[in-house]
């Protein structure tokens, strides 16, 4: 976990260990979104009714950390099972998809390389799901496409405590973690290891978020 070639909040480099867990091949979308809101007669964020964000398998955007924990808690009770944010540990597990100290998901090849990064978000809004390759776990857009809250409160100098087994920041802060690339910014696909973080009440249209199932 981490990158000697990244920002200091990634190191120092290290080895840790994380449960056996599921998670959802595609970023939550409108569509399932949909029926979190019909069910508990909450209200769509505000960037649904913008044409450019509304479509059903886009991911659904403008929700803040609660509102993303919330969707997590409503598909417990409905599932029976265990949902919830992944901790950054597991996102970055699942991104690298078994290929251990390779800057993307696909390897070390620039994201330039490939047209898709180049061209892909020129309208200037999130792609629908599912448009690229998966990665070798199955997990589509991980590292692209939008950020993604994650369950740790964000420290920048997490890695130099963090636990082997199952780190997960539990001591609370001004942000929470995030991980992923973004449409809205010039490189759309983030580094493995990258770091990022925001305040848990902000709701932004480049922040959307992933769901994991814990074993049980």
């Amino acid at each position: 976990m981490g990158c000697d070639q990244g920002r200091e909040d990634e190191k120092p480099v290290h080895s840790v260990w994380v449960d056996e867990f599921a998670m959802g091949a595609c970023t939550v979308t409108n569509s399932e979104y949909l029926q979190f809101i019909a069910d508990t007669k909450g209200e769509m964020p505000t960037a649904f009714a913008e044409a450019g964000f509304s479509e059903p398998r886009q991911p659904v955007v403008a929700v803040n950390w609660f509102e993303a924990t919330a969707y997590c808690n409503w598909l417990s009770r409905k599932m029976g099972a265990i949902f919830r944010l992944p901790t950054e540990a597991e996102w970055e597990r699942a991104a690298r998809g078994g290929l251990e100290e390779k800057l993307y998901a696909w390897g070390n090849e620039d994201p330039e390389m490939f047209e898709i990064y180049r061209t892909g978000w020129r309208d200037e809004k999130p792609q629908v799901v599912g448009l690229l390759d998966p990665n070798s776990f199955g997990i589509y857009n991980i590292g692209d496409n939008v950020h993604e809250w994650c369950l740790d409160w964000y420290r920048p100098d997490y890695y130099e405590q963090s636990p082997y087994r199952n780190p997960v920041n539990v001591e609370p802060s001004a942000r929470r973690a995030s991980r992923g690339g973004s449409w809205r910014h010039r490189i759309k696909v983030s580094r493995c290891a990258a770091r990022s973080s925001l305040d848990p009440n902000f709701r932004y249209t480049d922040y959307g978020f992933r769901i994991v199932k814990v074993q049980q």
